[in-house]
Parts: C-alpha cells; structure tokens; sequence
C-alpha cells in the first residue's frame, strides 16, 4: 500500500462525514452558480477544506488540484493532489443518492494513490500503483466482458460541449445498437469505480476535467482495465476525452465510435 493512501481515506471520510450530515437537508446552502448546468454549494467548500486540512497536517508543502479552489503551488510541487469533493453535484443538492468523493496524489505527474469514496453506501474504492484495486479493502477486477454484445455501458453528457453534442449522440446510437444498456448516472469517478468492480463493462464520455478521472483512472488500470482518449493514446487527462474498460471493451468501443468522432479526437 501506498503511504499516500491511508491519508487519502482519512480526507475522503472527514469529507464524506461533511456531506452525509447535510445530504437531504432542506435549508439554504447559498447554491452560487458557476454556469447554467453547474453549481457549488457551500458544502462542496466545506467538504474541500476538510480534505486540504487532512493533507496539510502531515503534508504543509505538497501542491493541490481542486474544483472548487483550483491550484495551489506548495514548496514540493512534485508531490500533487488533485481533489473533486462533491462529484455528483447536482445528484446531491437535488437529493438524489448518487454521489462521490475523489482523491488522487501524484508523484511528478503519475498517479500513484487513489480514492473514490460514496459515504452514503460507505464503498471505498481505492487503489496504489502496482499493488491493484479494492472495494472496503476486497480486490476487485474489470469484467472479462469480450466485446460489446451485451455490455451494459456508462457514459455522460457533455453539458458543458454543446458543440460536441452532435458527434456524442452519433456515438452514442452507435453504440447503442450493439450494447445490453447504457447508464447515465451523475457521477465520472464512481462510473470509473463501477468499471473497475465489474458492475458495468466500460465508460465513455466526452470533455472531463482532471478531478473527475484522476482517482478513478488508477483505479480501473489496477483492478486490471484501460484508461485511454478516443485515439487510443494517454491524453485523457488533458483532453477530458476518456474511454475505460477491459482493454478488449475498450478497443470495440474505440472502433466503433471513431467514425463518428470530430477530427479533433481522432
């Protein structure tokens, strides 16, 4: 185990004791919005601060990644957190029970340690570099899924692209016509999470920001999976473009989204 990973449970429970406190709460949160489809409650803030504060004990000079605060150069900037405290915002403030916290650390750029926590179904999914992934410490494994006949398949939207809206719905009849199902639940890092336990065969979706993916992608490649862009290369974390899966699912689902895909992700 990573020594990053035992201060990342410790900051993903103190969030996670901020969140479920307060979930279903009808009060004032003083919800600011960020942008028609994205908002920040004060909560998010609070949940944040607890995982810096958590860090920070131990770690004063280490540099931080965060959606609500953004970026943050400590002493040691090879030593980086990248944080999503609420991913599943809107889930949460409208009540609905599907939410997560992520955590990654990374040593000069590679994810070493991860977490994605659901506090409310109390599942940790956690993972260190070489030494695979767990569900409440239990190893899990992507499922042996051989292609995408009868694959069930999460995704999401790209709210925030309405200019790649066109190019996912293509993608996504595409893949409809060979898929079991598709999900579309609110929540990247617990998509991810989900990939990497078996409970779906793989994830797509267009334009995430880094503190949606990082923990997860760590996750999903230790517990046995790819994390790829729509090219098939490692850029997802720059692009937000994400492709996961078992590396059979995956190359099905590359293959059939590449015609419909804009000349930018080919």
């Amino acid at each position: 185990m990573h020594p990053m990973l035992n201060i990342a449970v410790r900051a993903a429970r103190a969030a996670g004791k901020i969140l479920t406190k307060n979930f279903g709460i009808e009060a004032d949160l003083n919800i600011q919005s960020k942008s028609q489809h994205d908002f920040v409650s004060e909560l998010d803030k609070a949940a944040e601060q607890a995982i810096i504060k958590t860090i920070q004990k131990s770690y004063p000079d280490h540099s931080f990644l965060a959606e609500e605060s953004g970026s943050h150069e400590g002493a040691a900037p090879e030593h980086q957190w990248i944080i999503d405290p609420l991913d599943g915002t809107t889930n949460y403030l409208r009540g609905i029970p599907h939410f997560a916290i992520s955590i990654a650390y990374l040593y000069k750029g590679s994810v070493q340690a991860a977490v994605v926590y659901d506090p409310l179904r109390e599942e940790l999914f956690s993972a260190s570099k070489g030494a695979g992934a767990q569900l409440n410490g239990k190893r899990i494994r992507v499922k042996a899924q051989r292609d995408l006949h009868g694959a069930l398949l999460a995704t999401g939207f790209p709210f925030k692209r309405k200019d790649l809206l066109e190019s996912y719905q293509n993608v996504f009849a595409a893949l409809f016509e060979q898929t079991a199902d598709m999900r579309r639940a609110g929540s990247a890092a617990l998509d991810l999470a989900y990939v990497a336990a078996g409970r779906v065969d793989g994830f797509w979706e267009f334009s995430l920001q880094p503190w949606d993916i990082a923990a997860g992608s760590l996750i999903v490649r230790e517990a046995g999976g790819l994390v790829a862009d729509f090219a098939g290369g490692h850029s997802f974390m720059q692009t937000g473009h994400t492709v996961a899966g078992n590396p059979k699912v995956v190359q099905h689902l590359l293959t059939k989204a590449r015609p419909h895909l804009p000349a930018s992700m080919k």
